[in-house]
């Protein structure tokens, strides 16, 4: 499919994954539609940091879509829709695990009807590696039994499932998009590495961390945003679940070690247990397969895991940017 001129809907536009993924579709000449969380301030999230050249060229639309006339009203003459609104802190399901449902199963639930309604070429509904839990096998394949070790997990697990359930019942041309853990620019302070590379910058030489042991799959947003691209153009990919992996894993603790050295020598790592997940809770690897998308898009990563980090640290010392973050608070 040729994404130029196309109209693109991409729901939770204002977030840190969503507003990449914007500009990312303004260069493949895409027509946006940014869908933005409603506030009464009329801020449009990270949108608002994009250069005015760029959100002239963007049409923003506020409302939740938990709300199906909204998402209905956003969705009308759109060909393509990315969906990525939801909400993804983990330790924050833990205590309000009904606006998890809400947001993140009813949300969903609310694009595909409308899609299937009005008649939508194709819907990217994002997953995520946490569907999987703590790997029974790596890498980590599209065949890897779901783990709903959080209420958030469990939330997307249901979203994926609706969405599977739409492309066999209705055949409508859903793809799961699954990405690995996400970083970069704009991720915000609930995430590791923000957290990381906040304390540092804020001149701490105590930078206070959870579990150490975990491993993860750690994705540069830009080649996040390029796999959205990717499967979208490619007609093989409806009907299935799709990551965008590495095909590599890291420990927290050498992922922290890492940032130590890049910018304060100094620092030592201490654990605070209020960081800690329940023991059963916490993914304890993620590792994934990226066989899938290679087969059947022409995605290939772009960047180096040390220059993405050099990146994503480059674009917190900017000082509007990391007063955005409270370094001292625990974000959950």
């Amino acid at each position: 499919m040729n994404l130029k001129n196309k109209k693109v809907l991409i729901t939770g536009a204002d977030g840190f994954i969503g507003s990449h993924l914007v500009e990312r579709l303004l260069e493949e000449g895409c027509q946006v539609k940014a869908f933005c969380y409603y506030n009464s301030f009329n801020t449009w999230g990270w949108l608002d940091t994009l250069a005015k050249d760029q959100l002239q060229q963007i049409e923003v639309f506020t409302g939740d879509v938990r709300d199906s006339n909204g998402v209905r009203t956003a969705m009308q003459g759109c060909e393509i829709v990315f969906h990525l609104a939801a909400l993804i802190a983990i330790p924050y399901s833990y205590h309000s695990p009904d606006s998890y449902v809400d947001t993140n199963i009813k949300g969903t639930l609310n694009i595909l009807q409308a899609a299937r309604d009005l008649g939508v070429q194709k819907i990217l509904v994002t997953s995520t590696s946490e569907v999987y839990g703590t790997a029974l096998y790596v890498p980590i394949d599209e065949k890897h039994p779901r783990q709903g070790q959080s209420p958030y997990s469990a939330t997307k697990i249901g979203a994926d499932a609706i969405a599977e359930s739409f492309y066999r019942s209705f055949n409508l041309p859903v793809t799961i998009v699954r990405p690995f853990n996400t970083f970069g620019p704009r991720q915000s302070a609930r995430a590791v590495i923000p957290t990381i590379i906040t304390q540092l910058l804020a001149g701490k030489n105590g930078i206070k961390l959870g579990s150490l042991h975990p491993t993860r799959d750690l994705l540069f947003v830009k080649d996040t945003a390029n796999g959205f691209v990717e499967i979208a153009k490619a007609e093989a990919t409806i009907g299935e679940e799709v990551n965008i992996a590495t095909q590599s894993e890291i420990t927290i603790g050498e992922l922290a070690q890492m940032l130590i050295a890049k910018i304060n020598p100094q620092a030592q790592i201490i654990s605070d247990d209020v960081r800690l997940r329940p023991a059963k809770s916490e993914v304890e690897r993620l590792f994934g397969s990226n066989e899938k998308i290679k087969r059947l898009t022409n995605w290939q990563p772009q960047y180096s895991f040390s220059q993405a980090l050099d990146e994503t640290i480059n674009w917190f010392k900017q000082p509007e940017n990391l007063a955005k973050y409270k370094a001292d608070i625990y974000n959950v």
